[in-house]
């Protein structure tokens, strides 16, 4: 087994049990949040539990996402299936834009027609449980999704962030609701001012997931990294027509080096091998790599 096949089976191992711990928390929040909810009576609090319940769906998305994205490639997938993971994450931008909006009409009907509730301490103490799981869930997350470069891993992460936020917002509600029955309403106007955050993290996760899917290149760091890298390898006299894509958080690239016109076939050959292995594990995220060699041209 090679460093770089080692490497993926690392990281889609990392990105499984992180999103597994998500499935399990999320779980463990409907249950403790329905039925604070139900108890300490706040109608807000209920509702945020079955946006709990919701999010079981974007860990199943994603934990799919990772499996199918992270196959080696087949006959029928020469260049693997990284892009499964890519659209896992555009599907997480979606629904996180879908939730605010949900959000959004519930929080205006609540205005519109004065609901208003009398939650008690329960309540509180539930969403305050919430609103601290749920952040600490999302450092977690978005830290292992950076390390193995999965999209669909961070916008679990989001995803993760914006029932944070949602919590907070109920935490508004329902205090102010305990403290004063005039506050009854402060809940739903938080809960406003937090569907503007989740637009705008989905819609950033869908542009993210977009670029991806048209090839934009990465960044000009990682492009610079590549050339570097390319000529610290001995034999490499010169380096061009460098083309790399994003696809599923992973880097594929195409180098073209310029070598002496003199060499043997055999040697040009294994300067190349030289050069993709030295990419493969020196570039982060670098998972296929193909080398032209050229002679260098006669002055």
């Amino acid at each position: 087994m090679n460093n770089n096949t080692s490497r993926n089976r690392e990281e889609l191992t990392s990105g499984l049990t992180v999103t597994r711990v998500g499935m399990l928390v999320n779980f463990a929040l409907f249950v403790i949040k329905i039925t604070a909810g139900w108890f300490g009576r706040s109608q807000a609090l209920i509702a945020d539990g079955v946006h709990s319940l919701s999010d079981l769906l974007s860990d199943v998305v994603v934990l799919l996402g990772l499996k199918w994205g992270r196959k080696e490639e087949d006959e029928s997938h020469p260049f693997g299936h990284a892009r499964i993971e890519t659209i896992a994450g555009m599907f997480i931008g979606l629904v996180l834009i879908g939730t605010a909006v949900g959000l959004a009409y519930s929080s205006i009907s609540t205005i519109s027609d004065r609901v208003e509730s009398s939650p008690g301490l329960t309540a509180i103490i539930a969403a305050l449980i919430s609103v601290g799981l749920k952040e600490g869930l999302y450092w977690y997350t978005v830290k292992v999704g950076r390390r193995i470069r999965s999209l669909a891993v961070i916008a679990n992460a989001w995803h993760h962030r914006s029932d944070a936020l949602s919590s907070i917002a109920v935490l508004v509600g329902v205090t102010a609701a305990y403290l004063s029955p005039a506050w009854a309403m402060a809940d739903a106007y938080a809960a406003l001012v937090v569907t503007f955050f989740v637009v705008k993290i989905g819609a950033g996760l869908i542009w993210s997931a977009t670029k991806e899917v048209i090839d934009t290149a990465p960044d000009q760091a990682a492009m610079d990294q590549v050339k570097e890298t390319a000529l610290r390898v001995p034999g490499v006299r010169q380096t061009h027509d460098i083309r790399a894509r994003l696809s599923g958080g992973r880097i594929f690239a195409e180098i073209h080096i310029v070598v002496d016109p003199d060499l043997t076939v055999r040697a040009g050959h294994e300067i190349a091998d030289a050069v993709k292995q030295s990419l493969l594990d020196d570039v982060a995220g670098m998972a296929r790599v193909i080398v032209h060699v050229d002679p260098e041209p006669d002055l």
